[in-house]
């Protein structure tokens, strides 16, 4: 019954608006609109009575895909894009469930952008809210549906709009409520008010949109609770992209009453701030809220009414929209997390140390087997503490980073290699410094971890206050006093574990969960291999990998395979476009037995393949970046080729591929200075 019912209000809501729908969106009564299913994959079937399109195992089995694309669009000013989906599945089969996927399709890239991601399922209607930030580039929105396991596995969308606003924009005309959710409560909740729905406890106003009773509004009634410190709360859908300005809205609170209006925001961790709360009862008119509001990582705006006592009363919300100019034309800036990331190829950036001397020295070293390269490109620089230079008994290095500042949440990432200590713990450790207390707290300090290895570490942080990221290196004897090196410091906005909650972008594999998208072309035994740790054969191949240190990596295994056998790696089809692409990955080229690793580009129905880039011998003991920017406006593959050398001590290794539209830039491809043998090759066009 409750689906049913879902599916009547949301039927009258298309039939409203089925005659005006803007651009990229479709309420599936009679066709599919703009909307088009992929010929290469399975079709979306448009339901025999209208209203919604589907998939299911009737027609596929466990992981084929429906793929439904649109038509050219183009959001000039922010937008809003809806999808109104359902994901049914038998109970089974819940650890395998269908999943739908929404991507945007930019019309100068190769490669699809995933927005959003579902699997979980559910026996009612869903709504997914999806900011669009304002952009000249034309773009093509693609929905695909993966079918999981189960007879009875199915996918279907009831509607998909795209209006220009925000997403926590709303008026509540629309009775999927712009995607609002109210916190289920046994006793007291928010309800539609307005039209032809009239409450017999309590005198409820006209709304303010309209001005009539025919409109409608939000409103939570006192007359429902049973228990006082009862709360109702009604909850804005997730930000998805970066915004700070005004938020306002109306409301009312009947006077007289016990009622606590306030607002607050959420982040994805859960952490609550209060940002406004009514402070007088008001009128029996409409008031006004302006609130700043910044949201620079996902977070939901709450309206939370809290119940403290024996009078009763109603509070009325309505028409909340948000504007990025600052209230009462606040000038406040927005915080740049880049300022607060280094590379160190340059210099030191926004860090300083004590003034006490240099304790931490930027270098740029050759990669031996006492030392590895940066991290950045291998040999790039990087900073390195308690060097020969400043090795004394009870040594400590300080480096500061610049102030961030208090109430946002940071995700704090670096890379870091230890050598020579015997014991290695708190040899390196990071501390929150409060500059308004001058107060320093450990956050984050080094414990056991390989030798020589370029590792990653990842810090969750808020604090009230605006603190300092201080990277304290400590020597404390003379008998145990090696070297720490540190690298690649990057902030971000919001917390660490809200960048795994998608899956990483088509065009780009760190080979941490899978393969990717990367197929092998397999050859007798000879094969690329997902590997982590060292490689089987000592003197040859990584200790770790180049993302995390302690992550996985593709590897080329020489022992089983005799001189000049080869092993290749495929990527997945890539669409031709027109422009410059750069292709940027990783390799560890290391061992006396080292053979060629080259690249090539196979455009689509042709047999012969183009060489791109190519490396023979032995490189370096470190893992060096490479560069390779090419054009092709046809469908296309890319493919890593690795060829055993003269002995087993040939393993090849790679890491972190990533595909960008435009060129290269300013990136140099720092390894031509290699020490191997190296075949460059200018910028080739197809």
């Amino acid at each position: 019954m409750l689906l049913r019912a879902v599916l009547l209000a949301l039927q009258a809501l298309q039939l409203a608006g089925a005659l005006d729908l803007p651009a990229g969106s479709c309420a599936f009564e009679e066709s599919t609109c703009s909307f088009d299913s992929v010929l290469a994959f399975l079709p979306w079937i448009l339901n025999e009575e209208g209203h919604y399109i589907y998939v299911d195992t009737s027609f596929g089995k466990q992981g084929e895909k429906a793929v439904l694309l649109s038509s050219d669009l183009q959001a000039e000013e922010w937008s809003c894009l809806r999808l109104v989906y359902q994901i049914t599945t038998s109970s089974e089969s819940l650890s395998d469930p269908s999943q739908l996927n929404l991507y945007m399709r930019f019309e100068d890239e190769s490669f699809d952008r995933l927005l959003w991601s579902a699997k979980e399922p559910s026996d009612s209607w869903l709504i997914a809210s999806l900011d669009l930030q304002n952009s000249s580039k034309k773009f093509k929105i693609l929905i695909e549906g993966v079918l999981g396991q189960g007879n009875t596995a199915s996918i279907a969308l009831f509607e998909i709009k795209m209006t220009t606003g925000y997403c926590i924009e709303c008026d509540f005309e629309e009775n999927h409520l712009c995607g609002f959710v109210n916190r289920w409560n046994p006793n007291v909740n928010w309800f539609v008010g307005g039209g032809s729905i009239r409450n017999v406890h309590s005198i409820l106003p006209q709304d303010h949109t309209f001005k009539s009773e025919l409109g409608h509004y939000m409103y939570v009634d006192s007359v429902y609770v049973k228990h006082f410190q009862e709360v109702a709360q009604l909850i804005s859908p997730l930000t998805t992209a970066p915004m700070a300005g005004c938020l306002s809205f109306y409301y009312q609170i009947q006077q007289g009453n016990d009622n606590v209006f306030s607002l607050y925001t959420r982040d994805v961790a859960g952490l609550y701030e209060e940002i406004w709360k009514a402070d007088r009862p008001g009128n029996a008119a409409w008031n006004l809220a302006e609130v700043e509001f910044n949201a620079p990582y996902p977070m939901e705006v709450i309206f939370e009414v809290a119940f403290n006592g024996p009078k009763g009363g109603y509070v009325a919300l309505d028409d909340i929209s948000f504007s990025p100019v600052h209230c009462q034309n606040q000038t406040e800036l927005l915080f740049s997390a880049v300022e607060a990331s280094c590379n160190f190829e340059q210099d030191l950036c926004n860090f300083y140390q004590d003034k006490e001397g240099p304790g931490w020295t930027r270098v740029k070293v050759k990669p031996n087997m006492y030392r590895a390269g940066d991290h950045t490109t291998g040999l790039g620089y990087y900073l390195l503490a308690n060097t020969k230079f400043t090795s004394q008994p009870g040594y400590i290095g300080r480096l500061y980073g610049p102030s961030l500042p208090g109430n946002l949440q940071y995700c704090l990432r670096f890379h870091y290699a230890i050598y020579g200590f015997l014991k290695m713990s708190d040899t390196l450790a990071v501390y929150i410094f409060e500059e308004n207390h001058v107060v320093q707290e450990k956050i984050w300090s080094v414990l056991e971890s390989p030798r020589g290895v370029w590792m990653q570490a990842e810090i969750t942080f808020k604090k009230p206050m605006p603190t300092k990221v201080v990277f304290i290196s400590l020597c404390k004897s003379f008998w145990d006093c090696g070297l720490v090196a540190l690298d690649d410091i990057t902030v971000q906005l919001g917390s660490c574990s809200s960048s795994e909650k998608l899956p990483p972008p088509p065009g780009e594999c760190t080979f941490e969960q899978d393969e990717c998208t990367f197929t092998q072309e397999k050859r007798n035994r000879s094969s690329w291999h997902r590997r982590r740790g060292e490689t089987p054969t000592s003197y040859t191949g990584p200790k770790g990998d180049h993302t995390t240190g302690v992550g996985y990596y593709f590897f080329f295994e020489a022992s089983h395979m005799v001189y000049g056998q080869k092993a290749r790696l495929l990527s997945r089809p890539l669409r031709g476009v027109s422009g410059k692409h750069c292709l940027t990955f990783f390799f560890y080229m290391y061992g006396g037995g080292t053979g060629l690793l080259s690249v090539y580009l196979k455009k689509e129905e042709d047999s012969e393949e183009s060489l791109l880039w190519r490396r023979r011998g032995e490189q370096s003991i470190s893992w060096l970046r490479a560069l390779i920017e090419y054009s092709c406006e046809r469908q296309h593959r890319i493919i890593f080729e690795a060829i055993r050398g003269v002995s087993i001590r040939s393993d090849i290794a790679i890491d972190d591929v990533k595909f960008q539209a435009g060129p290269c830039g300013e990136m140099e491809d720092t390894t031509q200075q290699s020490s191997g043998h190296s075949e460059d090759l200018n910028e080739i066009e197809y």
